[in-house]
């Protein structure tokens, strides 16, 4: 891959400004006060970029990116209800990865909600570009597709309602509905393990729908990754709280179309350099780190 770096710096990006109301109305992304956190760094978009990947010269054609997103996950993949901006930590990762392969993040970024349960056909299908959105590497998703990364380790956990101490953990959800999300690896995890965990399962198309049955008592409980977990409970501290320890790793990665190594190398040089040059933990600490999640060193890149 060649790349060469342009002299100027794009325009400051607008700070993560991810403000809640002392309600916690849904729709909000951010945390009960009206301070502004750190902003989110700035990506120097690369010059002259050369790699022979049959996606990425697609993309150079077209003039756009094509990044599929979550647009329901506060300070990870949230869209705006007002400006319809995409921001959080996914987001910042989607951009640093996008200014390395030559596109102006503000500019030349073509952002796609997209469901779970259709991750893999989106990318496999050429639907998206790449597939940045807390997308758990799994040997079964690797048939389908490849993956960059992981760039963030994530663990499962427990949402429920705050005035609720009967669920403490995993070994208390015994007979309990449990919401997840359709396609999702926490909610296969629970299904399969019926046995050890014992609870009821409900599966949903968008993580607001869980939240919702969760607050509105149709569910005792919802269960997904604790960093999308922990901005729920960020988002709406009076009726939510997260419980007990992680009890599943889940590594997150970049979905690129099977076979396209160029790409994906590509896209784990750029991870890497933002790693090593401080604009990732700038990143996290704008928008996830938002959420009370402390920061932790990355993983290591997967480079088979």
């Amino acid at each position: 891959m060649r790349l060469r770096k342009t002299s100027a710096a794009l325009a400051a990006s607008v700070a993560v400004v991810l403000a809640l109301t002392a309600c916690g109305k849904e729709g909000s992304a951010g945390d009960d006060n009206d301070e502004e956190g750190p902003e989110v760094p700035t990506y120097t978009v690369a010059d002259d970029v050369d790699v022979d990947s049959p996606v990425l010269k697609a993309a150079q054609k077209r003039g756009k990116l094509i990044v599929g997103s979550k647009a329901d996950q506060p300070y990870l993949g949230f869209q705006d209800p007002s400006s319809k901006k995409y921001e959080g930590f996914d987001v910042e990762i989607a951009k640093m990865i996008a200014a390395d392969l030559g596109f102006d993040p503000e500019k030349d970024i073509q952002w796609k909600t997209i469901d779970s349960s259709i991750r893999e056909t989106a990318v496999s299908k050429g639907q998206v570009d790449l597939m940045i959105g807390t997308y758990t590497i799994n040997d079964e998703r690797k048939k389908q597709v490849a993956f960059a990364g992981p760039y963030y380790m994530a663990g499962q956990d427990l949402l429920v309602r705050k005035d609720d101490d009967a669920i403490k953990g995993p070994d208390s959800i015994k007979g309990k509905t449990v919401c997840s999300i359709k396609g999702s690896t926490p909610l296969r995890n629970i299904t399969e393990n019926k046995s050890e965990y014992g609870a009821k399962t409900i599966e949903l198309g968008k993580y607001t729908d869980c939240v919702k049955q969760l607050v509105d008592g149709q569910v005792d409980a919802m269960t997904t990754d604790d960093a999308i977990l922990k901005g729920y409970a960020a988002q709406r501290p009076d009726d939510l709280k997260v419980v007990g320890e992680t009890f599943s790793d889940e590594p997150y990665g970049v979905g690129i179309k099977l076979g396209d190594k160029a790409l994906k190398d590509a896209v784990s040089d750029a991870i890497e350099a933002h790693i090593e040059n401080g604009d990732y933990k700038k990143a996290y600490e704008a928008t996830l780190g938002r959420s009370g999640s402390e920061f932790v060193d990355p993983p290591k890149l997967d480079r088979s």
